[in-house]
């Protein structure tokens, strides 16, 4: 008896021409400069007003002129499995301390 073995199938690599539509029609679907004029002119005709959108004003916060904690003493206040885990999971090291303003912390 001979001994049987298996051979895989070739692999036949062709070749796809990649799809350039989703670009273009992304770009057609945004006005240019002349469908943009054309928009605003006739919206003036119709008695649209035509105002940028305001942008809220933030109110100036205090600035907090305390020194900053050494970096050392808050790494200490984190428990020393929490810091194992950053490490183990995200090789996170602390390396300065910097005041983050009110605004991006959530409420």
């Amino acid at each position: 008896m001979e001994p049987v073995t298996a051979s895989a199938p070739e692999e036949v690599l062709e070749t796809v021409p990649v799809d350039t539509a989703p670009e273009a029609a992304a770009a057609a679907s945004w006005p240019d400069e002349t469908g943009e004029s054309a928009f605003r002119a006739e919206a003036l005709e119709r008695g649209e007003a035509m105002t940028a959108a305001k942008v809220p004003v933030e109110a100036n916060e205090e600035t907090i002129t305390a020194p900053l904690p050494a970096l050392d003493d808050l790494v200490k206040r984190i428990p020393s499995h929490v810091r194992d885990t950053l490490d183990d999971l995200f090789r996170a090291r602390f390396v300065t301390v910097r005041r983050v303003p009110e605004r991006a912390l959530k409420k």
